[in-house]
């Protein structure tokens, strides 16, 4: 079973490498779900570490039904992340009825080729997840991030265990959401062939007037996942 995590900083990214992990998702502001990293973060990252790179493609906080200009943003974050050498894409859109956004979706995914498509957690608020899920796969997306529409993907087993049926081995179903070393074997013996965590501790910083909790992930905490599956 493969554990991807969600890095949120260079440091994040780093203990993941030094954790052993193949791939990461690569983003920023894990606090409000993560949003596009920057463009320094990203050259950094994937200059000076050996580990597959998926780059969140998410111009703000918020829904996932998206105006005309933070779309072409969106897409000028695809390229740019193109050209630095980054392995992967995690996005995608809806429209206001909660469905997929099929031809803007499509848009994405063909100028992410080559590279491996993830449609991220916006399938957690979809209407209909399991006809959603046959429209990503006649999109060609290789695989969708989902907590299977609960708070918690363990929570949400029942229906990522009939997704995961649904797929028949053309999508990759990715559960994410509050996975760790304590439940990350269900997954596995669900059937389920991944694993998204952030596998974080926080930090905290009480020097600065604007400091919230900073959360990292944290190598420990990562290879008692790896130990666990």
């Amino acid at each position: 079973m493969l554990l991807e995590v969600c890095a949120n900083s260079y440091q994040s990214a780093k203990n993941a490498c030094d954790a052993g992990l193949q791939r990461i998702e690569l983003c920023q502001e894990l606090s409000v779900g993560g949003v596009t990293p920057s463009y320094g973060l990203l050259k950094q990252v994937i200059e000076n570490l050996d580990i597959q790179v998926f780059v969140l493609i998410r111009p703000r906080s918020g829904n996932f039904v998206y105006s005309d200009l933070e779309f072409e943003i969106m897409k000028k974050d695809i390229q740019i992340s193109k050209d630095l050498g980054c392995s992967g894409i995690v996005s995608g859109v809806l429209n206001s009825d909660k469905s997929i956004d099929i031809k803007r979706t499509k848009e994405l995914i063909e100028l992410s080729k080559p590279l491996s498509f993830t449609f991220h957690r916006a399938l957690d608020e979809v209407a209909n997840p399991k006809e959603a899920l046959e429209q990503l796969i006649n999109l060609g997306v290789e695989r969708v991030l989902t907590s299977g529409q609960k708070p918690s993907a363990e929570e949400g087993l029942s229906l990522l265990k009939k997704l995961n049926e649904i797929a028949n081995g053309k999508i990759t179903i990715l559960p994410g959401g509050g996975i760790n070393a304590q439940n990350a074997v269900k997954f596995k013996e669900a059937g389920l062939k991944e694993i998204h965590a952030s596998a974080s501790i926080t930090i905290n910083q009480d020097d600065s007037l604007f400091c919230l909790p900073q959360t990292v992930s944290d190598t420990n905490t990562i290879k008692d996942i790896l130990d666990a599956i």
